[in-house]
């Protein structure tokens, strides 16, 4: 089947987008069958609302329990269990 470049328009901003031949070829070749509803830019920001903005994620200052070293880890930590610097924490995890 031969795709043709179409004219949308975004269902958030309002803006037209193209959503070109190529595109049109990778919806089919995924079974979609539905075009997109909004323009790239509206598309990236509704996924980033939707995973957390997809920023950085916060850090925690904390103290390695094992070797002492100042380290940042991705969670709140609570202080009854311990916590482990990112090399420290590689060692004591079984390898796969």
């Amino acid at each position: 089947m031969s795709f043709e470049d179409k004219t949308l328009r975004c269902e958030d901003c309002g803006a037209d987008f193209t959503f070109t031949a190529e595109e049109q070829e990778f919806f089919e070749s995924k079974g979609y069958t539905n075009e997109p509803k909004r323009c790239l830019s509206c598309r990236q920001a509704r996924k980033g609302s939707r995973y957390g903005g997809g920023g950085a994620r916060e850090m925690f200052p904390a103290v390695c329990a094992e070797c002492g070293r100042d380290c940042e880890v991705p969670f709140q930590p609570r202080g009854d269990r311990p916590v482990y610097c990112s090399d420290c924490y590689r060692k004591m995890r079984p390898s796969r």
